[in-house]
């Protein structure tokens, strides 16, 4: 049995396990496939699959009508052909928001979207490790120790949502554990753009914490290099090595102090140079 669709972050992956499942039971193939949904080339939606070429709207309806899925199923494939073509991420936002929706009104599950949910506000990560580190406290004693300070009410919604996802438990003395002791963003997809505003307002309140508090409460440095295409790619991976051990430091911690948030930060500042020795761009570390 497939799962059903909703189940599904690509429409690509979607066409093909229907393929593959018609496949399995009769003498099913693409030209007949691309025939009932009404595409001039037989090879047309293995193209697609392949990532050679995509849908469009129209063509996402009579791929969906050909697969047999009607109503929300139907509006939530031609979502997700709407979701990879967005140029924005707001186009992307409302898309994805659109599919929440539609899961909501028909009573199924959306993959991804609590964490969608999570990421696009910092308030759950930050009540998230608080309500564990405060055994007891209440909303309001909860929300005065947030920088920047939130309301009660804020925390209640974030305690009602960390819950209801799974991300924390509650146990019969009504403290708060958390289920996982670290989170990641995994494979990204439908929730690129939440993170991308968690990212935004982490790195606005970096900028307070730059003007605001002292050197010793807080840790700034950075590097200007020269890198090449190899170069980059070692460096990215030092640091999502670097990110496991630093998690695997602070897991370890019995009782915290503080929440902190750790940004991590590799960029161009120049176009790209195609000639000449890379090397040539000074190396101004300690900034």
């Amino acid at each position: 049995m497939m799962k059903t669709v909703t189940e599904y972050k690509n429409y690509r992956e979607y066409i093909l396990d229907y393929y593959k499942e018609r496949k399995r039971c009769s003498a099913f193939t693409w030209r007949e496939f691309a025939k009932v949904a009404g595409f001039a080339s037989g090879s047309y939606l293995k193209l697609v699959c392949d990532g050679k070429t995509r849908l469009r709207e129209e063509g996402a309806k009579k791929t969906a009508l050909a697969m047999g899925l009607l109503g929300y199923e139907l509006d939530y494939f031609v979502l997700l052909v709407r979701y990879e073509g967005a140029k924005t991420e707001q186009e992307k936002k409302k898309c994805f928001e659109e599919m929440q929706a539609l899961g909501e009104a028909n009573r199924v599950k959306i993959l991804g979207s609590e964490m969608y949910t999570y990421y696009e506000t910092w308030k759950h990560s930050v009540v998230r490790e608080l309500a564990v580190a405060m055994p007891g406290a209440k909303p309001n004693e909860i929300a005065k120790m947030c920088k920047p300070a939130i309301s009660a009410a804020d925390v209640s919604d974030s305690l009602r949502f960390l819950l209801k996802a799974g991300l924390l438990t509650r146990d019969i003395k009504g403290n708060y554990h958390q289920t996982s002791t670290s989170l990641s963003t995994g494979n990204l997809n439908v929730v690129a753009v939440a993170v991308h505003s968690l990212l935004r307002q982490m790195g606005e309140f970096a900028l307070d914490a730059l003007d605001k508090l002292p050197i010793s409460e807080r840790h700034f440095s950075g590097i200007t290099m020269g890198m090449t295409a190899e170069s980059y790619k070692k460096v990215v991976e030092e640091l999502a090595e670097c990110r496991k051990r630093i998690v695997s430091i602070v897991s370890a911690d019995k009782n915290i102090e503080k929440v902190c948030r750790l940004n991590m930060q590799l960029f161009p500042l120049t176009e790209k140079i195609e000639y000449g020795d890379m090397n040539v761009l000074s190396k101004n570390k300690g900034e």
